[in-house]
């Protein structure tokens, strides 16, 4: 499968054929391997453009940060933590064919309702929108946070 080059920067990725087939990276955040799907492979660069442009560490990074709501457990594909250990950044991502709409930004405040993290982030790879709490609406923002 081809995957889209992304506006992040170039990554290196340990990959492996798995038993059914399927490209297997590994993600080292999470310390196993992963099928390489669309979404799984904007997540990666995401990650490593936090890690690498952004100043966060890997241990203040979590990948599927589960949430509940309504009963109902969800999980936040990226969340970044701050100097404090709260949710600074919530980063939700989708595949690149995918459009960054007002659903995609509708379920990340949603997560953000219960994280209570000071920004928020959505993309596909191709199109990346930051967005910033103010009391309770949110602000476009022309800068990828970084950590503090």
């Amino acid at each position: 499968m081809e995957y889209p080059t992304l506006n992040y920067p170039a990554i290196h990725l340990r990959a492996r054929r798995g038993a059914n087939g399927r490209t297997e990276i590994f993600d080292k955040v999470r310390g196993r391997w992963l099928v390489l799907t669309p979404e799984e492979w904007v997540r990666r660069h995401v990650v490593e453009y936090l890690k690498s442009e952004c100043d966060f560490l890997p241990q203040q990074i979590i990948e599927e940060h589960p949430i509940n709501i309504n009963g109902m457990t969800q999980r936040a594909d990226i969340v970044a933590l701050g100097s404090d250990t709260r949710p600074l950044i919530v980063v939700e991502c989708k595949k690149p064919e995918v459009a960054i709409n007002h659903d995609v930004l509708c379920q990340a405040v949603r997560y953000n309702s219960i994280l209570q993290s000071p920004y928020i982030v959505i993309t596909n790879g191709i199109n990346t929108y930051c967005y910033s709490l103010n009391g309770m609406s949110y602000s476009p923002i022309d800068y990828f946070p970084h950590y503090r």
